[in-house]
């Protein structure tokens, strides 16, 4: 994985028609605006992408299409977001015979079905040696959280077990990361208003909705990080800081879409039942958005 699957990896919307068909023409259009700012790869099915609302075929297509677009120097991370062990190996399969360079698994979320920390041992281990694909553990599960000894004896006992993205603890967990890696995998931000401190931290990159939106400033963010500029990244992260605050939380998609409208990039529809945003919540972003 060194060389390959490090630096901006924007993850990108999946835009839908109002039938709810992903739209092929404004998903190439998303994914060139951020291959044009520079970006290391893309990710496609994750949170961003409203992955859970995807079938396999459709992960397939949402792969090929950005493996048209991409270098040979870039890689493509599929997310893969199911409910049991038997699935999310279908998926990955999926997945790796269309083309994708690593596979970023979700826990398992569904509230009773939330394993122990031995049952996600198994799911990630399983996966590893049934796909054979790099993997890339998406914790952004609340009530089924990755610790970071898992994620070491994960490193330590699988064969494909080789990154984490840290959603969930902040930029503390991620540093714990860090710590316990120990050179076998990597780590990758996902602190989106913290993008450039997580770099300073020793993130290998990140995989986070903010890089979609903004992908020059985060190019920009990563390029300063590996130079030693702190003074200028941390210019960039700050003016980001406010505006990136007012889009977490329920229905992100949806509200993460709406930005990009205001910026003047049409995003299209989310997938039903993510259908309505109501006007307050317009008002804010705009605000946030338009200063």
């Amino acid at each position: 994985m060194e060389g390959k699957l490090r630096g901006i990896i924007p993850p990108i919307v999946t835009p839908f028609k109002k039938s709810g068909e992903i739209d092929e023409t404004l998903l190439k259009r998303e994914m060139e605006i951020c291959l044009d700012a520079g970006a290391d790869g893309l990710s496609v099915a994750g949170s961003t992408g409203e992955g859970p609302t995807l079938n396999d075929e459709e992960l397939g297509y949402l792969i090929r299409t950005a493996k048209s677009l991409l270098g040979s120097d870039q890689s493509l991370v599929c997310g893969i977001m199911r409910t049991c062990t038997r699935d999310a190996v279908k998926a990955g399969l999926a997945a790796k015979d269309a083309g994708a360079d690593a596979i970023m698994v979700t826990p398992t979320a569904y509230n009773v079905l939330v394993p122990n920390e031995e049952g996600m041992y198994d799911f990630y281990s399983t996966i590893s040696k049934e796909v054979k694909l790099p993997i890339i553990i998406y914790n952004v599960v609340p009530q089924n959280t990755i610790q970071a000894s898992l994620y070491k004896r994960l490193l330590e006992n699988t064969e494909y077990v080789r990154g984490i993205k840290q959603s969930v603890g902040g930029i503390q967990a991620l540093y714990e990361d860090i710590m316990v890696s120990e050179n076998l995998g990597h780590v990758y931000a996902a602190t989106d208003e913290m993008i450039f401190s997580c770099f300073e931290l020793g993130a290998a990159g990140a995989i986070s909705a903010i890089l979609s939106v903004f992908p020059e400033e985060c190019c920009k963010m990563w390029q300063l990080s590996k130079e030693g500029k702190h003074t200028e990244g941390l210019e960039i992260q700050n003016s980001l800081y406010m505006r990136w605050k007012c889009l977490g939380g329920n229905q992100f998609p949806i509200r993460m879409k709406y930005a990009l409208h205001i910026l003047g990039r049409d995003a299209g529809y989310c997938r039903s039942p993510i259908t309505y945003l109501p006007e307050e919540e317009k008002q804010m972003i705009r605000e946030a958005f338009l200063k």
